[in-house]
């Protein structure tokens, strides 16, 4: 990948500057060997200024293009039932929620909770409201394998390869008496809300369904994707350069995780707000891929198994 030499800005490269403005593109990305590459290539290099006080910092991006994210939490999302038209619901929701001068456009990205994706596909079970164990049944019959025990916490492996505490089972924000499983297909539900709305405003959107999980070895909660459509899952920056001009040989970004980890930022736990919406989002980024097909680690490749 070629390189231009740069020089450093010159009063005549600069003539004002608007203490208020956006950093500028610095990148034009697009892909390399297919629409389903996850690789880019540069196709043009120039200078761009952010603003740090009263001086200007000048820098170069060697991979990915500096861009303006909006994350909007999309309020006014019914209590959702099975057999639920969520399509329908989130557009309405969509449409209060924006005005209807911002409708949802090409290259939008919508984050949606598993637990409204499971409540739609129906994946509730009665369970006993005065016993808090009363799920656990469910976690064993849910999971692949049990990786640890440790009181009454069990980590296991779902049986859509995702590693995380019983079995993904929640009784969080669902009726005392029930108990909300994982989407038996993640990136099937998030497809068929894609297509959905789709057909009905002719817009071409991604769909993020995210969950809330811990990391091994780190304290605290985050959202990540555990289905998506329409948007690719993995970009590819093996290939490219660094800042410095070195090749990367393993930088493999999680876009959609990245995503509904930002999401969950306006959505929050106790808010209700169940959906947001991303936009901003590169073109290029647009695509098709699967969690479970790409991101999710084959044992062959974990060291840890």
């Amino acid at each position: 990948m070629s390189k231009r030499a740069l020089n450093p800005p010159t009063a005549d490269t600069v003539a004002t500057v608007d203490t208020e403005a956006q950093p500028t593109h610095l990148f034009s990305l697009k892909p390399k060997r297919g629409p389903q590459s996850r690789q880019f290539d540069e196709q043009a290099l120039s200078f761009g200024t952010s603003v740090r006080g009263s001086g200007v910092v000048w820098a170069t991006m060697s991979a990915m293009t500096l861009r303006r994210l909006e994350i909007i939490p999309i309020d006014g999302l019914p209590e959702i039932r099975p057999g639920d038209d969520l399509a329908g619901m989130i557009m309405s929701a969509c449409a209060s929620s924006l005005g209807d001068h911002e409708q949802l456009q090409d290259n939008d990205v919508l984050i949606v909770s598993q637990k409204v994706i499971s409540k739609a596909e129906d994946r509730l079970v009665k369970v006993d409201p005065n016993d808090p164990q009363s799920h656990k049944p469910l976690v064993l019959a849910e999971s692949h394998r049990v990786i640890r025990r440790r009181g009454d916490l069990i980590i296991t492996e779902t049986k859509h390869g995702f590693i995380c505490a019983n079995s993904g089972i929640d009784r969080s924000n669902v009726d005392a008496d029930v108990a909300c499983l994982l989407p038996e297909d993640s990136d099937r539900s998030a497809r068929r809300l894609r297509d959905a709305i789709k057909g009905r405003l002719g817009v071409e959107i991604g769909i993020v369904v995210a969950d809330t999980f811990g990391r091994p070895w780190r304290r605290g909660l985050t959202d990540i994707a555990i289905g998506c459509a329409g948007i690719l899952p993995i970009l590819d920056l093996r290939g490219t350069e660094d800042a410095t001009g070195r090749e990367l040989h393993v930088t493999e970004v999680c876009l959609v995780d990245e995503l509904a980890g930002a999401a969950e930022l306006v959505r929050g736990k106790s808010t209700g707000i169940a959906v947001a919406l991303i936009r901003g989002i590169d073109p290029a980024w647009m695509g098709e891929g699967s969690v479970v097909g790409e991101i999710v680690r084959h044992p062959n490749e974990d060291l840890f198994r």
